[in-house]
């Protein structure tokens, strides 16, 4: 039995019957990671897979706050810091009812490889609430936000973790916690990042993640001698991500056909409107978001079509490119056979783990060219990275500059995950480059730094 396979044997063990994304997330990354572990027996003498599997910190709290009747209501909070190596934890915060502590393990896993491959000085960490923000009021969304950060404060810190927003948690719910954050500790620091523009935060990080997703798909296409012109595209989403993968895909000539969301899906031949998309989100998120779907598209749209259904439609479009950007496990086996079927021969993950670990494998084996979250939504908290860089110096860069930025760390990515791919794996396999790249990194920060 390899390394690898002991260890996650141990983990099934340990895991399996509670936290099944963490376990999907492990089970990817240690089955592809071995070549490189053959590579460096010193990892296996030193324990490293063992440490580096289970989180340094997990950080578990109550959440009481009063709804605008004054009833209490108490939820659980969590920050998991997952490794450090490489620098301080960070990764988002997340407010959904589905969040559990193997939900935010699997995610802090994620991050720590993400980060590792944007080349920042960022290591891996998770957190959030199983708190659901939709149809609550700005005000009982404030009270939240002020108890969730009132327990996280003393955990957290420009030099030892930095949290950001994820699902649930956009610039209203970053806004209140930062302030609160400041009125506990009495700095201002970069502490958070996704801030306003009038408090630290920085251009273009509403933009980075979908504008990330296709500069990297970009630069496959153009290592291969073609582009999103003509394309046609299909987004599984429709929120910040989805949003502006779809801006950035229009304007490099792509016709996006199809967005979606919980209720259902979108069809417009004609490509799809971002501004609609940005006027539905935003309203989404007004703190009277109760029954506001995507069918509101149409009337931005009369002749489009909507479809009130399973979102997962759009995955039976014809297409040429694939960009899932909503939740994990939203493109299965029989999605994949779809996509295959009707000709799409590319698919970036603009959300984190949103392929099934079967559709990923089929779509793999006939021919698409696959790649993973931990790279192709990277865009985000590479970003993220370059406000905390601003927050240090107390600089600000222009909108144009951080989009430079990031299209040279996304492009760099699609190498890395290429090149390490080539050298340990099988040429084109990005699942496989991109862990291996992103581990390697991770390892060798930890093996310098004993162990700890």
């Amino acid at each position: 039995m390899s390394y690898s396979d002991k260890v996650l044997a141990e983990l099934k063990e340990r895991y399996a019957a509670d936290q099944p994304e963490f376990i999907q997330a492990a089970t990817e990354v240690l089955e592809t990671i071995q070549p490189a572990l053959d590579a460096h027996p010193e990892y296996e003498e030193a324990g490293l897979l063992e440490r580096l599997v289970e989180p340094e910190r997990v950080v578990q709290f109550r959440v009481p706050w009063t709804d605008d009747n004054n009833k209490v209501h108490v939820n659980r909070g969590w920050r998991v810091e997952y490794n450090s190596a490489i620098g301080p934890y960070k990764g988002g915060i997340r407010f959904n009812p589905t969040v559990t502590l193997g939900m935010l393990k699997f995610l802090g896993f994620e991050q720590t490889f993400k980060n590792s491959l944007t080349t920042l000085p960022m290591g891996g960490g998770k957190g959030g609430s199983d708190f659901d923000p939709k149809g609550k009021s700005n005000m009982e969304i404030m009270r939240f936000c002020q108890s969730f950060m009132t327990e996280l404060s003393r955990h957290i810190g420009p030099d030892t973790d930095v949290p950001a927003g994820d699902l649930g948690v956009g610039g209203r719910e970053v806004a209140y916690m930062f302030g609160q954050y400041k009125r506990l500790r009495n700095e201002f620091t970069g502490t958070l990042t996704g801030k306003g523009l009038s408090f630290g935060g920085s251009l273009a990080r509403t933009e980075a993640t979908g504008y990330g997703l296709v500069y990297m798909v970009d630069e496959y296409l153009k290592c291969h001698d073609d582009s999103f012109e003509g394309k046609t595209v299909v987004v599984h989403g429709s929120g910040n991500v989805a949003t502006y993968a779809v801006q950035k895909a229009e304007q490099l000539g792509a016709t996006v056909v199809a967005v979606s969301d919980t209720k259902g899906w979108i069809y417009d031949a004609e490509g799809i409107s971002v501004e609609a998309l940005e006027g539905i989100y935003a309203a989404k998120r007004s703190g009277n978001d109760k029954g506001i779907s995507l069918a509101k598209y149409l009337e931005y749209r009369p002749n489009a079509e909507w479809h009130e259904e399973d979102g997962r439609g759009v995955w039976g479009i014809k297409c040429d490119i694939a960009l899932p950007c909503a939740r994990e496990n939203t493109l299965h086996l029989e999605d994949a056979q779809k996509l295959v079927a009707n000709g799409c021969k590319i698919v970036g993950e603009g959300a984190n783990m949103p392929t099934t670990l079967e559709a990923t494998k089929y779509l793999q084996g006939n021919g698409v060219a696959f790649f993973p979250g931990k790279a192709a939504n990277a865009g985000g908290v590479a970003t993220s990275g370059l406000e905390m860089s601003q927050n240090a110096g107390h600089i600000s860069w222009t909108f144009e500059e951080v989009d430079a930025k990031l299209e040279s760390i996304m492009r760099g990515i699609y190498h890395a995950c290429d090149d390490a791919a080539r050298e340990y794996a099988t040429e084109g396999d990005y699942v496989a480059g991109a862990n291996i790249a992103g581990f390697l990194k991770v390892a060798d920060a930890m093996m310098a730094q004993g162990i700890v």
